[in-house]
């Protein structure tokens, strides 16, 4: 059983319930605008982030578990892709507070460095064998 992995994919599931709620409260704020370019938008950024989140939980739970290296690889591309956006256009120019705000990224850094482990420890148990 590879530790990392499993804690890799919790991990990504973390993120993942995290950022269907921040769509929920992105489509909230939505809601709160006026019909428009800006409304819609922002409906479009909340589509965005439940299936940033859907996709996440999807790969974590059918390939990361079982420290797949198709999982590895698409987790980490589109999952750092969804945070790295937030991290440079949200994040750093402060428009949220670091604190709770820079728990997604957080737990986006975990993900990564334990599904990282986790595949490099299959790898190293591969050529032992």
């Amino acid at each position: 059983m590879n530790v990392f992995a499993k804690l890799g994919a919790v991990t990504y599931v973390l993120w993942g319930l995290l950022h269907l709620q921040a769509a929920r409260l992105v489509y909230m704020l939505g809601d709160s605008l006026t019909p428009g370019m800006v409304q819609g938008r922002i409906y479009q950024d909340a589509f965005n982030l439940l299936f940033f989140a859907l996709f996440g939980i999807a790969v974590a739970v059918a390939l990361n578990w079982k420290n797949s290296r198709l999982g590895y690889w698409l987790n980490l591309v589109v999952v750092s892709a969804a945070d790295l956006g937030f991290i440079v256009y949200v994040l750093v120019p402060g428009y949220v507070p670091v604190v709770p705000a820079a728990l997604g990224p957080l737990l986006w850094v975990l993900a990564v460095i334990f599904s990282t482990l986790g595949i490099r420890k299959s790898k190293h148990e591969a050529v032992a064998a």
